[in-house]
């Protein structure tokens, strides 16, 4: 598995996977790029890769555009005259005070003896959060991939790894239901990509994490109290979140050397099994 020298573009290079991604291609040679919709997270993802004596290119890319993702590879093409593995990062994740408070409510209801009921998540959900997740979710991925087919399939090389979740494999994220359902279309995705262009020796694949154990969510387990952590771990027989170290790993494997072609691996701690 040789990364050396190759073309790479992470999306979505905040604090979290996306960084510890565009790291774990800078430390063995890939040449960086990587875009955000944060300058503050580019600058410091940036300041990562090169810290590894990678070269990088860092732009500042809404993926929920198709102009500006145009507009992305056309900077790539002029920078590198290539690309050779894509990683679609990028993604809105539930994140705000109610999908903390919606979480929390899940985690009880599953764990807890009492009368069944409707959770009530879906019917609050509006138009616009709705359409917020798939702009950047789904046709994010979507613009990504189809300027960066643009030039795999000339080249007859090339590797796409999907960054899905086990929210569109299960019920474990039922309280983001708008998340959910894009995650499960990235999969789908996904599959049907990765049949169509395997001629072109063309891989693509997704990795639908588990829980990922970043700043932001370690908070909101510091938040929620031990019986809180507790009602967590229920559902997961390791107990505790993947880092994002090793999450990385399993990115880089799907960017290498292998014989998968529209698979889905889901590192998750024993969640879903």
């Amino acid at each position: 598995m040789s990364l050396q020298g190759k073309v790479v573009l992470v999306t979505g290079v905040g604090p979290g996977l996306g960084k510890a991604c565009a790291e774990a291609f800078a430390k063995v040679g890939a040449r960086l790029v990587i875009c955000d919709v944060s300058e503050q997270s580019l600058s410091e993802a940036q300041a990562a890769v090169e810290a590894h004596g990678a070269e990088c290119l860092a732009l500042r890319c809404d993926v929920s555009s198709s102009a500006e993702v145009r507009a992305l590879f056309e900077r790539i093409v002029e920078r590198f005259g290539t690309l050779h593995v894509l990683v679609n990062n990028a993604a809105l994740t539930p994140n705000r005070e109610i999908d903390t408070q919606r979480r929390s409510a899940l985690y009880r209801y599953i764990s807890t003896p009492e009368p069944r009921r409707s959770l009530g998540f879906t019917r609050e959900i509006s138009d616009e959060e709705w359409h917020r997740y798939w702009g950047v979710n789904v046709h994010g991925v979507f613009y990504c991939t189809r300027e960066a087919l643009k030039l795999m399939e000339p080249q007859r090389d090339g590797k796409i790894v999907n960054i899905a979740s086990i929210a569109g494999l299960s019920t474990k994220s039922a309280h983001s239901p708008h998340y959910c359902a894009t995650k499960g279309a990235v999969i789908a995705f996904t599959r049907s990509v990765a049949y169509e262009v395997a001629g072109a020796n063309i891989f693509v694949n997704a990795m639908a994490p588990g829980g990922v154990a970043t700043p932001a969510f370690n908070a909101y387990l510091d938040q929620i109290g031990e019986e809180g952590r507790n009602r967590l771990w229920q559902g997961c027989p390791l107990g505790r979140f993947g880092t994002v170290e090793e999450y990385a790993g399993t990115v880089l494997y799907l960017a290498g050397d292998h014989y998968l072609v529209g698979q889905v691996i889901s590192p998750n701690g024993g969640s879903v099994v």
